[in-house]
């Protein structure tokens, strides 16, 4: 069986979804949806793109190949047919051409803006039937873009189309619905694959959470991140936090610069924790006490759900979906995305209360262990691509 996923091949959350299907009967293969490189950790896949040098650090198993006349040998033919036929390398048209080419039992497109309406454009080029079309809402592809008017057209119509709907939110799922969802609504699990919950006592530090004198911030600052309030929220609880450490994970470097001014006016250390392994960041939840993420948009965090498996007791804003997986004051915070105060007086009270911390520790390793495990997520994933194939052999 032939699955052919549009998404962005140097993302992170794009290699472990994938990494799904290894070992499976799928002949998994994968379009760009821009030319900015391949992520090291892809594995058993076969990329569909303009061929220029191999980079050094991908996979021997995974193989490149370029549809006609971007094919291996073709530099030539490729200069030549871009300037007698205009357009030929638009990519919503080579996406087409593999479709074509291919013939995927299924397309499944992981990302609204950059996957979904590419593979939306490359509907109408395709010769044949489309193939069943699965479709995975990531972070705030349609909480926070259909606020905007020139992403509701789109929206609507990706989800007027698609075939299958996969998220991680009930959130989304009410949200498509009301955005005139068409296909099927697949059960709610996390998009980037499970955690390998075995792994991960050995990466926790020995002793209770409430032991640990580590505080982690997620330093994503932008359209969405929001770490200068999660700084300002820290500095407001300088008093609380003597004796602790704030340890910033994908800073940028104005962020950077901030946690500099705030640890000179504190005293308060904190350390800037540079691109890191997986391990690395999965070893900084389980030596933190708390772990804070904050943006306007998102559906479950990525960090949030390692922060649970770790130990570490979670603060994330409420624009996320982060309520359908903590109990607010119980297992976690969730708090205003934008209120400094509302994000220091959670921190203030978790800085506070080791029995709460500790008691949040026990239950977000069950949550994580029946929801978002590798063992849990990987036989629904290979479920709802049988689905789709089936819905392609007319027996769905």
């Amino acid at each position: 069986m032939r699955l052919l996923v549009v998404a962005m091949a140097n993302s992170v959350h794009t290699a472990r979804a994938l990494e799904l299907l290894r070992g499976t009967a799928w002949d998994v293969h994968l379009f760009p949806v821009e030319e900015v490189g391949y992520h090291a950790e892809l594995r058993d896949v076969t990329i569909h793109d303009f061929l220029r040098a191999r980079p050094a650090d991908l996979d021997a198993s995974v193989k490149l190949r370029g549809s006609w006349p971007f094919s291996r040998g073709a530099g030539v033919a490729q200069r030549v047919c871009r300037r007698l036929v205009p357009g030929i390398d638009d990519r919503a048209r080579r996406l087409a051409r593999v479709v074509d080419e291919l013939e995927p039992h299924v397309v499944h497109s992981l990302e609204f803006q950059h996957s979904a309406y590419l593979t939306l454009r490359a509907r109408s080029h395709v010769k044949g039937r489309f193939p069943p079309w699965i479709v995975t809402n990531w972070g705030s592809d349609i909480q926070v873009f259909g606020a905007l008017e020139e992403h509701r057209g789109p929206i609507r119509d990706v989800l007027a189309l698609c075939d299958f709907y996969a998220s991680e939110c009930e959130r989304d799922v009410r949200l498509a619905e009301a955005w005139g969802l068409k296909g099927r609504a697949l059960p709610v699990i996390p998009n980037t694959g499970g955690l390998r919950t075995h792994r991960l006592v050995a990466m926790r530090a020995p002793g209770p959470p409430s032991a640990r004198r580590v505080v982690a911030v997620k330093g994503y600052q932008g359209w969405a991140g929001r770490a200068f309030v999660a700084l300002r929220a820290l500095q407001l609880c300088a008093d609380e936090l003597r004796g602790y450490k704030v340890i910033i994970y994908s800073a940028n470097s104005d962020v950077s610069l901030a946690a500099a001014l705030k640890s000179r006016a504190t005293g308060i250390p904190f350390e800037i924790l540079g691109h890191s392994p997986h391990d690395e960041i999965l070893r900084l939840h389980g030596s933190a006490r708390i772990s804070i993420g904050l943006s306007i948009g998102d559906a479950i965090s990525t960090s949030l759900l390692e922060a649970m498996a770790m130990g570490s007791f979670p603060i994330q804003s409420e624009s996320s979906c982060a309520e359908e997986w903590i109990t607010h004051g119980r297992s976690g915070f969730v708090v205003p995305a934008e209120d400094p105060d509302a994000a220091a007086e959670a921190l203030k009270a978790a800085l506070a209360d080791d029995a709460m911390v500790d008691l949040a520790a026990r239950v977000n390793e069950q949550t994580i262990e029946s929801r978002a495990s590798w063992d849990i997520v990987r036989p629904q994933v290979l479920d709802m691509y049988e689905a789709a194939a089936s819905l392609g052999r007319g027996v769905a």
